[in-house]
């Protein structure tokens, strides 16, 4: 795992990355056509949509790839990042485990991914794919990455030509892989232990720090139709932010810029001391941490355990209502 990775954390803005073809954060799909026509070479644009299936009380959540989906259609150029599979680590208890610095270096250099390689993800399902892949890029040190906002539907809606098969998978193979050099974010991942230390009655609990539940209010208070964890409920202390109120559901794109930072104040996120997201995987989680650096620049931790591993330790309390 990262944490006996045995690499030093890099400072918060990391090694300086070189590329031709500088891209925002978010970047809108005819921003990135442009860009790919003009330098296609140093873009990866990654698919990365994933499928949960809940379907028994408090047994956890399965995973399935969207990869069917992306030999479909997807943007042209662009590869399948299996966010269960090879971007995790295999050999967790946990679904969706941050993988070792070396496990996630090779999985990069197999989607073509350098260190100087600018990368953009995307899925067709919410976007908090994309910002999971976007978070784990910029775990490991890898600071040029970008989301497009709206995913492949924005794309599409725009006009923009589409791909299908595995000839874009193929062409990237036969070019050789490139090199990834991971440099762990340490400050980027929030452990359980930091989670205990934040409760409000935590002999040393951590001041300033906000912790943010980014799953939809039923989960938060407990009364979700159907759970798949251990236990309902939420961190206490907890603050509940969901992820899809940072987005436009007519489009699915982000909200403007002003009303994403009014959203991420209200709960304290932009001015603590240090902010820490969850949901239940460290997926949902990713989707405010991301909107927190868009829009100001934050860097918000991820609980990558999230309620999976904290419901399922039965000396952690949960909160209900």
């Amino acid at each position: 795992d990262v944490a006996s990775a045995g690499l030093a954390p890099l400072p918060p803005k990391g090694r300086l990355m070189t590329t031709v073809a500088p891209l925002p954060s978010l970047v809108s799909p005819i921003e990135l056509s442009e860009a790919i026509a003009a330098h296609g070479a140093s873009i990866r644009v990654l698919d990365a949509t994933t499928f949960l299936h809940t379907t028994v009380e408090g047994v956890a959540y399965t995973a399935t790839t969207g990869l069917e989906q992306y030999l479909a259609e997807h943007v042209p150029g662009a590869l399948f990042a299996d966010i269960a599979g090879a971007l995790s680590d295999s050999g967790a208890d946990i679904l969706f485990t941050v993988p070792s610095p070396e496990q996630f270096a090779s999985a990069a250099e197999d989607l073509g991914i350098g260190d100087d390689t600018h990368v953009v993800v995307y899925d067709t399902v919410g976007t908090a794919w994309a910002t999971r892949v976007w978070w784990l890029l910029r775990l490991f040190g890898h600071d040029a990455v970008s989301v497009l906002d709206g995913g492949l539907g924005a794309w599409k809606s725009a006009g923009l030509p589409l791909s299908s098969g595995t000839a874009d998978s193929e062409a990237i193979a036969a070019t050789g892989a490139p090199t990834f050099t991971p440099a762990l974010r340490s400050h980027l991942l929030a452990t359980k232990g930091e989670l205990a230390g934040t409760l409000p009655d935590a002999n040393d609990a951590a001041e300033g720090t906000v912790v943010v539940n980014a799953l939809d209010p039923a989960t938060f208070t407990g009364t979700s139709e159907l759970s798949p964890y251990t236990r309902r409920g939420r961190i206490p202390g907890s603050v509940n932010l969901p992820l899809n109120t940072l987005l436009d559901p007519s489009t699915g794109q982000f909200l403007p810029a002003e009303e994403l930072t009014t959203k991420l104040q209200e709960q304290g996120i932009l001015d603590a001391n240090r902010a820490i997201t969850y949901c239940g995987g460290g997926i949902a989680a990713t989707l405010p941490a991301f909107a927190a650096f868009l829009v100001a620049g934050v860097e918000v931790a991820v609980y990558d355990g999230s309620l999976t591993e904290w419901t399922a330790d039965e000396a952690l309390p949960v909160a209900v209502g």
